[in-house]
């Protein structure tokens, strides 16, 4: 299977760790570093679109949008978030191809980093869910059950 990981630049030191934890799910499930293209885009808003060129290349199986989005002092943090959280889901929606939802919304930059930690994690639930964590690595497990299962209905 191919993978697109689609990652915005603005608070890159967050974004970075996301990325890094993604790429490592990715090769924990033996998914090879050729099969994992990586495109970088200036913010989180920009997310959809990129992530809509890619699902409508049809090279991918799954692409994770990856970004990280900190409440400021303005209402532009929940335009921000809303749009890009709804245009992820649309171009999903739209093309039929998973578009994974990687993208931090916090009040600050102490919770972004506790979600963006140099940890593995796996499906846990809420209630059992570790302080520290890392969602980008999630998002990609999130990707590989989703092509998965679109794989395995297409098949029957």
């Amino acid at each position: 299977m191919r993978f697109a990981i689609v990652r915005a630049l603005f608070n890159s030191d967050i974004t970075g760790r996301l990325l890094t934890g993604a790429q490592r799910a990715l090769k924990n499930a033996r998914v090879t570093a050729r099969d994992i293209d990586v495109y970088d885009v200036p913010g989180s808003f920009e997310l959809p679109l990129a992530a809509l060129w890619l699902a409508q290349s049809k090279k991918y199986d799954a692409i994770v949008c990856l970004g990280c989005i900190i409440k400021g002092e303005t209402p532009h943090f929940y335009y921000v978030a809303a749009r890009t959280a709804d245009g992820i889901a649309e171009v999903g929606l739209r093309t039929g191809v998973p578009v994974i939802f990687g993208v931090l919304t916090t009040e600050n930059v102490r919770q972004a980093l506790a979600r963006a930690a140099d940890v593995d994690t796996g499906r846990l639930d809420h209630a059992t869910r570790k302080k520290r964590t890392n969602k980008g690595y999630e998002a990609a497990q999130s990707a590989l059950a989703m092509a998965s299962l679109r794989r395995k209905l297409e098949r029957t």
